[in-house]
């Protein structure tokens, strides 16, 4: 019998198409994706259900692992590298008690919109559903804390499931995204054809692009106010938008804060900045806030912390424009009079393209008369604070000395949360972005010790600081473990008062000095502790000694240095917007209390 020639070409096809694939273990081609993502690094914890992951990691070469002591820490710290690289991090969990230790760092990561793939091992496939050794729900548990997730229950899927999650993490609004993987996915061969080159979703298509005739109408009242206000927040930094918003500002010459989140965005050292704002925000910023008649918000979503109560925001008349690339941030605490949707970046480069082409400027008389208002508010100098007994340090005095000796160096700063995190943000001046890490949406104590791993092995030339506080510190204190196996030589610097501080400033203020559990009884020895992980660990009880310890730890390049600074168990963080209250009614001092 002869042969077509038809049959013949489906014959050639076919095994030309039998040479390009490979039979690969699922295992395989999650890392062939991962390795196709051009990913250098997993920070993660072995089980059983991911152990044909790990055995696949095993036999390659270009991502490295970082095996933590606590999956909470493999997130946190994969979201520290996302926060200081803007690559997306990349985290290893097991099935069970994996997923559900990795909870927080997954919720923490989507309340600050960042970048992040977390790989999460499940029971094989048959067992799903029938209370398996080690099942838990991950797509259930995870869906209100992630942008997206996906269950994966066939092999051939892996690769293209591995593409979504990285377009859908890094694009748009980002977030975190679970790929959960069935142990019998990732041990079963297929074909294996090579990493998607693209990806198209119907049902995800962020928009990137403004509309240019609200651009055009945001540019009409930003040159006609008389008292503007340019809001900004961390979508600024994930937008990679700040030399467009360095721009702006500087050719309008109008005021301008950030949020927690947006610190760095805008030089702190410029005088056009007016200091972070919200609860714990500067006269200025918070005055100018409710005072001004055009606000420009950018990359920021109007939170509780930022205006405090919206009844008292709304009681002054302003125009309001609001860039954001989520549309659901847009009004949604706070009624705006022109939204604009799309990629910050984008939008304020097509916003300064306008101003250059319109012969219009500022009422310079009027943008004069507001700049004095500012002036007037800024001479009260409100984080000003008394250096008290010359026995006692002030944990403002810790941070100020630390940027006075790092300002000029490349140095990254993460803390926990609590009042050393508000000290941090008050009188450290951030001038570059995403040099300042840390927890603001869900307000997560133990990340500052796993987000500066995560920096150091990103930035190994730069100096990392840990600000955190003997609370918060200990959360996670078991990766000093992790910082010796790794070589990431990092500075804690812990202002230690002995409270729960945020805590017992609540309790004085709002519960009559009733101090119910804020107290820290029992710490154990700092230095010690440092010393038994292999680390260095010093004492600083006087403040004399803050700035030569400060030194000694940065010359000790290759080590980890634990700083134990003792601070005044009594100090406050001012100003503070009282819950409730509106962002003008601020509490100075203790003479306000």
């Amino acid at each position: 019998m002869e042969i077509s020639k038809a049959e013949l070409n489906v014959a050639a096809a076919a095994q030309a198409s039998a040479n390009a694939s490979l039979d690969l273990m699922g295992s395989e081609i999650l890392v062939k994706s991962l390795q196709a993502e051009n990913v250098q690094y997993i920070w993660g914890y072995p089980g059983g259900a991911v152990l044909y992951i790990y055995d696949a990691l095993y036999k390659q070469d270009t991502i490295q692992h970082v095996l933590v002591r606590h999956e909470q820490a493999a997130v946190h710290a994969a979201d520290g590298y996302a926060r200081a690289t803007g690559e997306v991090g990349v985290a290893l969990v097991t099935s069970g008690p994996g997923l559900t230790n990795a909870v927080t760092g997954i919720a923490t990561a989507y309340m600050d919109s960042i970048p992040m793939v977390i790989i999460s091992g499940q029971v094989p496939t048959p067992a799903i559903g029938l209370d398996a050794f080690q099942e838990c729900d991950t797509v259930g548990i995870t869906r209100p804390i992630v942008k997206h997730n996906f269950l994966v229950k066939d092999p051939r899927d892996l690769a293209m499931t591995l593409k979504k999650a990285f377009h859908i993490a890094r694009t748009g609004r980002p977030g975190p995204v679970v790929v959960d993987i069935p142990k019998d996915v990732s041990f079963k061969k297929v074909p294996y054809t090579g990493y998607p080159q693209s990806v198209e979703m119907r049902s995800y298509n962020p928009v990137r692009k403004g509309h240019s005739g609200q651009i055009r109408k945001a540019l009409q009242l930003l040159l006609a106010a008389r008292r503007p206000y340019i809001y900004t927040g961390g979508g600024v930094l994930l937008g990679n938008a700040t030399n467009e918003l360095r721009t702006l500002v500087d050719m309008l010459g109008y005021p301008v804060t950030n949020t927690l989140m947006g610190l760095g965005a805008y030089p702190a050292s410029d005088r056009k900045f007016l200091g972070m704002l919200g609860m714990h925000g500067t006269i200025e910023a918070n005055n100018a806030m409710q005072n001004c008649d055009v606000l420009l918000a950018v990359g920021a979503r109007f939170d509780d912390r930022v205006i405090g109560n919206p009844k008292h925001f709304a009681q002054n008349d302003r125009k309001i424009i609001h860039i954001d690339i989520d549309p659901s941030s847009i009004s949604k605490r706070v009624k705006v009079d022109v939204p604009i949707v799309g990629d910050v970046k984008d939008v304020l480069a097509e916003l300064i393209s306008m101003i250059r082409e319109s012969s219009t400027r500022p009422d310079a008389g009027a943008l004069s008369a507001w700049w004095d208002t500012i002036e007037a508010w800024r001479s009260r100098q409100c984080l000003k604070y008394d250096m008290g007994s010359p026995d006692v340090i002030k944990p403002q005095y810790v941070v100020e000395t630390l940027w006075n000796m790092t300002k000029d160096a490349d140095a990254y700063i993460t803390s926990d949360v609590g009042q050393h995190q508000m000290w941090a943000a008050q009188y450290y001046r951030f001038d570059e972005p995403r040099r300042w890490i840390n927890s603001g949406g869900l307000g997560t104590m133990g990340v500052g010790i796993p987000y500066a791993m995560g920096i150091k092995l990103a930035k190994p030339d730069a100096e990392v600081f840990c600000v955190t506080g003997e609370g918060s510190v200990q959360m996670n204190i078991q990766e000093l473990s992790t910082c010796l196996q790794y070589n990431t030589p990092i500075k804690i610097c812990a202002l230690n008062n002995r409270y729960l501080g945020m805590v017992r400033q609540w309790q004085e203020i709002e519960y009559s000095g009733r101090y119910s559990h804020s107290y820290m009884d029992a710490l154990p020895n700092f230095v010690k502790l440092a010393e038994a992980y292999g680390h260095v660990g010093l004492l600083i009880e006087r403040p004399q000694d803050v700035e030569p310890a400060l030194r000694e730890a940065r010359k000790l390049k290759d080590r980890t240095v634990f700083l134990d600074f003792r601070t005044d168990p009594t100090e406050n963080v001012f100003p503070m917007v009282q819950a409730g209250k509106g962002i003008t009614e601020m509490l100075l001092g203790s003479e306000d209390l």
